[in-house]
Formats: structure tokens, sequence, C-alpha cells
């Protein structure tokens, strides 16, 4: 009787392990954010700041919405994720060999004359850009054309390099991310920017040729798992829904043919044209514990 109940026990354990494997994201691309040291926000990198968070690369890799990069030089990143009891953090050194409104002209695409009111007309992501979406819940269904609604449940916000909330055109930060086009989303976006609920840096790197984003997003209430219940650092392992995207604004004649004359917009997870759906999107598990040893 013993070893049957043990088997019994055993099964349900096994079902349960598949069931969350196959909860963690439908596009087969993940990344762990383990428990670590709080970082400075201050668009450096220093020696040793993110030794305790784990590292990805990109883009060449990433699926592209317009022209494929191919060259690292063109546009590439090394990306850190971990987290501490109340926030979590990424921080992006991003490659880029032209940096938009700043290596040149402010240029405006054509029938497009809005882009850089800080409005729901504008566009927040028009511009060298990261934006980073996440679903607390890890809940989605199989249907087309589900994204995020602006809540802590599942959201999606903007960091541009010459643009933000805060400092207004010509400086760097944060910005509402998408649905603009809903009311409730851009509030609420407002009000984490507006209270410090999300907080990003972003600042050329000496010499040009690229910049570094840094990123913190608190627990509560960005982070919220079921109405009323926040992530916090004493949860075993836990996945969420992640997407990322990388947007590079060039010359005009480099982008030609797309979409506002985009050059590149490359994302961590999903198809061209679906990356926003929830059913696209990777996998962040938020570790309980800290980074193992080792490379």
């Amino acid at each position: 009787m013993r070893t049957y109940l043990s088997l019994v026990l055993l099964g349900v354990v096994l079902v349960l392990g598949f069931g969350l494997a196959a909860q963690a994201g439908d596009w087969p691309r993940e990344v762990k954010a383990y428990l670590g040291t709080t970082p400075k926000l201050d668009g450096v990198i220093s020696p040793g700041e993110y030794d305790d968070a784990v590292r990805f690369t990109g883009v060449k890799d990433w699926a592209p919405e317009f022209t494929l990069t191919t060259d690292d030089q063109d546009l590439s990143l090394v990306g850190y994720v971990k987290h501490d009891r109340k926030w979590l953090y990424f921080a992006f050194d991003l490659t880029d060999d032209v940096l938009y409104g700043i290596d040149i002209p402010r240029w405006i695409p054509e029938g497009f004359p809005k882009v850089h009111e800080l409005t729901r007309e504008g566009f927040p992501w028009f511009g060298d850009e990261m934006e980073l979406l996440i679903g607390a819940d890890n809940q989605w269904s199989k249907a087309d054309n589900e994204n995020a609604n602006g809540t802590g449940p599942a959201w999606q916000m903007v960091c541009n390099l010459t643009k933000s909330r805060l400092g207004g055109v010509g400086v760097g930060g944060l910005l509402e991310g998408e649905p603009r086009s809903l009311e409730s989303a851009w509030n609420t976006y407002h009000k984490w920017i507006l209270t410090g609920a999300q907080k990003a840096v972003a600042k050329v790197k000496p010499g040009g040729h690229g910049y570094i984003i840094e990123w913190a997003v608190r627990f509560k209430p960005c982070l919220e798992m079921a109405p009323g219940k926040f992530y916090n650092a004493k949860l075993p392992d836990t996945p969420m829904g992640l997407n990322i995207a990388l947007g590079d604004i060039d010359e005009p004649e480099r982008g030609e043919g797309n979409f506002a004359n985009f050059h590149h917009e490359d994302w961590f997870a999903g198809e061209k044209d679906k990356r926003c759906w929830k059913k696209q999107w990777g996998t962040l598990w938020m570790m309980h514990g800290t980074k193992p040893a080792g490379p």
C-alpha cells in the first residue's frame, strides 16, 4: 500500500511538473532571473555589477520584424537580468552604428508627423529603443491577436534613447507603451512612470556606437500574478511570459520599404507580425535562489 501511494504521489508530481513546463511559454526561448544584489541605475554597467545576473545576447538569432540584422556592429546586444527582494532588473549593453537624433538628425517619417508627440498619438517606439513585455500571470489563450492589456498581469513598456515621459524629447527614458489605443493602459503606464514603479536610464556609451539601458520593475504593482497577488522573492521558481524588442532607426534610406522607414526591429521571441501576441512570447523564470557558480 505504501509503495502504491508513493507511485501515485510521484505521478501527481510529474503531472504537475509537466503542466508547469507546458505553461512556461509557447515560444521555445527562456531566460532566468536569479536573486542578486541591487544595481545602481546610472546608465553604466560597472565591473562586477551584474556578475550575479544571467547574461544573454542578441540579435542575429532573434525574430526580425523589418530588415534582417546580419552584422553585430550594425546592431547587437548583451543583456543581463536578475532581481532582488523588491525589483526585477534588466541591463542592456547595445551596439548600434548610427544613433538616431544624435549621429543623424531627428527626421520624421512621411505620413507620421506626430511621432514625437508625448501623447497617445505619438510613437513611443520610434527611435533607438527597447521594449519589455511581461505577463506576470503567465496566462494566454490560443487565439490570435491577444496582446498585453496594460495591467499588472500583462504589459508592454518602452525605453527610448532620445525621449521620455520624465525628460521630454531629447532625454532618454521610459515612455508609455502598448496598447496606446486603450486609455486605461496609457493611464496605468503613466502612473507607473510618475510614481517610480518602473525606472529606466538610457545613456550613450563613451565614444558612441551604442548605448546602455538599465531598467527596474517593481514587483508591486508591475508583476501581478493573480488579482491582488504580486510576485515576491520567497516564492518557488515562477514562470512568466516575456518578450523583448530592440528597435533601430537609422537614415531613412536604410529602412526603405519598411513601416515608417524602420531599419531594424528584432524580437526575443515570436514570428513576424505576431510578436506581440501573448501566445508567441517566451518565458522569464523568476528564480528563488542565487545564480549557481560557474560561467
